[in-house]
């Protein structure tokens, strides 16, 4: 074992000299010495029977032997970890003021906890180095260090990914940053040395909690800060080795065992608080929760706090600028894509300051290629290191419910942007589990795994807000990717060649969700209900899957299969529904109108198969089906005495304009006047406040449609043309 670095070489005092033979006896092994009353000489795993009341080692360092057992690698200074991640200069200054203004460490925090969390690649790890950096920066001025102890777990270290060492750790450094509390920490390992091999409670109280008693009024010291860093990353792997592939559920009880640890050492009062970061794992948001911690716990969300886009610009122009290539358009560009997540940008410009490349050539690349998972990022050592991080935390699903996954991250990547912001996951999911057949709840669970990477309470942000009132375009910002947290992560999962059995099929997803639409709306009849959500999502939606299952190239046998499927539903009937949903509808539900008018084929066949829509009776007929009833809906409705303006839902106004932009653009005025649609229009001017109402509203559509298309504008002509007709008063 390599020697310690001097901050945390115990003092001479404790230090054995070269003739210490009692010292130099005791060995730094799992074996134990006891030493009896009338000799000094050392018995190695001797049978003990009377005569002493203690077992008490004397003439050793205990120090020095609590050193050798501690996971020295978590500490936050550790050669382990050169050079440690720090956060960039002058970036995350919001947070660190944020927590400064937590930790008093002459008075104390309110709360003695404050627990930080934020999704993986966030950089939790580089935040708690540099805020220890900054601590430990005021030692001298402050006459002592602010920081009593760090622990720093890491998943791939034997020493760090187990809480087996956490409290031998804490209680070195406490130790060493609280010298007067020493003296009481040796007194406890001489007293019994088979303390460091006890249960991590019964060490709580005798390396911590009694020698802070047995220092008597503590209110003279100063508070320390305790940071535990990566508390997610505690996975108990010396049980994982025992029993592969089950530590998933295991880790869960361990990593709230090291909260109970910690709830304990602030029950007594101690002059110690502590800082948890972490990614926020449901079982870790729970218990720190919960009615015991509650009230000792201030939670702060990295991601809430803070300007992350200006930080990434900051890190991106500097590096940028270091590397020759500060152009503003550049930095931009890079900022763009990276959305505010330093992991995505840091990685980046690891990968184009490669000296085996062009850098500019390298940017472009990567920029321009990305999303079509390029072989250059795909395989590129820098992004690997990203693309480990998601399968390790996919790897942390059981493998029994593996499968279950992969199909609930196909439902959400086919899904992603069909949900408004205010439908959190666990909503989101209970639609998808019913149009894939899975037991309800079954999604929900199968992604406590990967909830790192998944933003599973998007909802919460959005409690209180409102979305922006707009075109398509101008919300897409607030759609895209709502429940992943990254779009690298969601590239990943498509990407079979970097996400390996983990790898996750759109067009598999695709054609599963809309089996289970059709399969759902075949049931559906004018008198039907359809108040729950899997149903007004089946309704709603089925379209924008069709077509997206489409650009997939499905099999000539399951495209007809489809079709078939399409003649035994009640469209008419569907259509009705969606025309008349509340205005509570909580999904962004503006189905592809471009299946349910005259032509749709050209959009659901491509050229090369365009030969089978003109063979194929059945497909035909399916279209055909579907258009008719798109028409007889808003017949219906139009028709109806007993309906009014407000039981119209905007897709209606969605449907009457398109279907009066396609017949504009397709017809003369003679045909026009002999349109069913424009006659029941024309009709329903006996209605005048109806009648007016709706068209009002389709000619709001109108104005975003021309918002959405410019280019449209000029050909506008006709549908204006057409619409005075229908309000012409004869």
């Amino acid at each position: 074992m390599s020697a310690p670095k001097s901050r945390h070489v115990p003092s001479s005092r404790h230090s054995p000299s070269a003739d210490d033979s009692h010292a130099r006896a005791f060995p730094v092994t799992q074996q134990v010495v006891y030493n009896q009353q009338e000799s000094r000489a050392p018995i190695y795993n001797a049978n003990i029977s009377g005569g002493f009341n203690k077992f008490l080692v004397s003439n050793i360092d205990v120090l020095q032997l609590l050193y050798q057992r501690a996971a020295t690698g978590a500490m936050h200074d550790s050669d382990e970890r050169f050079p440690p991640p720090l956060c960039h200069p002058e970036t995350r200054e919001a947070v660190i003021y944020r927590i400064l203004d937590w930790y008093e460490y002459q008075q104390g925090p309110g709360k003695p906890i404050m627990w930080v969390y934020a999704p993986a690649g966030y950089g939790k790890t580089a935040f708690a180095g540099t805020l220890a950096e900054k601590l430990e920066e005021k030692s001298s001025k402050l006459k002592f260090n602010p920081v009593g102890a760090t622990f720093f777990f890491w998943r791939t270290s034997p020493e760090r990914n187990s809480p087996a060492r956490f409290i031998i750790t804490l209680a070195y450094q406490l130790s060493m940053s609280i010298p007067k509390l020493a003296p009481h920490v040796e007194n406890a390992v001489k007293q019994n040395p088979m303390i460091l091999t006890k249960t991590l409670k019964i060490q709580l109280k005798k390396l911590t909690v009694d020698p802070f008693r047995a220092l008597g009024d503590t209110k003279g010291i100063r508070n320390r800060l305790v940071i535990v860093d990566g508390l997610d990353e505690c996975i108990n792997s010396d049980r994982e080795s025992r029993i592969e592939g089950n530590y998933a559920e295991d880790r869960e009880t361990v990593q709230v065992r090291v909260l109970n640890l910690i709830r304990t050492l602030v029950s007594h009062q101690l002059p110690l608080f502590f800082l948890i970061l972490s990614r926020p794992e449901v079982w870790i948001k729970q218990q720190l929760e919960s009615q015991q911690f509650k009230d000792v716990v201030e939670p702060l969300d990295l991601y809430e706090v803070g300007d992350h886009m200006n930080d990434v610009e900051t890190f991106v122009r500097a590096e940028l600028s270091r590397l020759g290539m500060g152009e503003e358009d550049v930095v931009q560009r890079v900022v763009r894509e990276a959305g505010g997540h330093m992991l995505y940008a840091a990685t980046l410009i690891r990968r184009i300051e490669d000296p085996y490349g062009d850098p500019r050539l390298r940017l472009q690349n990567l920029l321009g290629n990305h999303s079509d998972s390029s072989p250059d990022l795909s395989h590129s050592t820098s992004f690997s290191s990203l693309y480990e991080l998601y399968r390790q935390i996919l790897r942390s699903c059981p493998e029994g419910v593996r499968s279950v996954m992969i199909e609930a991250l196909e439902d959400i990547d086919v899904a992603n942007n069909d949900f408004a912001p205010e439908v959190d996951m666990d909503r989101a999911l209970s639609v998808l589990d019913r149009l894939s057949g899975r037991v309800p709840g079954a999604g929900f669970r199968a992604l406590r795994g990967p909830h790192a990477v998944l933003n599973l309470s998007f909802a919460d942000a959005w409690k209180g807000k409102t979305m922006p009132v707009g075109s398509i375009r101008t919300l897409l910002p607030f759609r895209q990717d709502i429940f992943f947290i990254h779009s690298s992560f969601r590239e990943f999962l498509t990407n079979a060649r970097v996400s390996l059995k983990f790898h996750v099929d759109w067009k598999t997803g695709c054609r599963r969700l809309l089996l289970g639409c059709l399969d759902y709306m075949s049931s559906i009849r004018l008198e039907s209900e359809v108040d729950e959500d899997h149903l007004r999502y089946a309704l709603a939606r089925w379209p924008l899957l069709w077509r997206r299952w489409s650009y997939t190239q499905p099999e000539i046998a399951d495209l007809l299969g489809m079709f078939q499927k399409l003649l035994s539903i009640d469209f008419t009937a569907c259509f009705v529904h969606v025309f008349t949903f509340d205005r509570t509808l909580l999904y962004d539900a503006h189905p592809s109108f471009l299946l349910c008018i005259n032509g749709s084929h050209k959009y659901i066949f491509s050229g090369k198969d365009m030969d089978m829509y003109e063979s194929e009776r059945l497909a035909k007929e399916g279209i055909s089906h579907v258009v008719a009833s798109h028409k007889a809906a808003m017949l219906h409705l139009l028709q109806t005495s007993h309906i009014y303006a407000n039981d119209w839902s905007s897709l209606f106004f969605n449907a009457v304009f398109h279907y009066l932009l396609d017949l504009s653009r397709s017809g003369e005025v003679v045909d026009w006047e002999s349109d069913t649609v424009v006659k029941g229009l024309k009709t329903l001017r006996v209605r005048r406040k109806v009648f007016e109402k709706l068209m009002k509203d389709v000619e709001k559509t109108a104005h975003v449609y021309v918002d959405d298309y410019p280019e449209e504008g000029e050909e506008m002509g006709n549908y204006e043309a057409l619409c005075g007709l229908v309000q012409c008063v004869e």
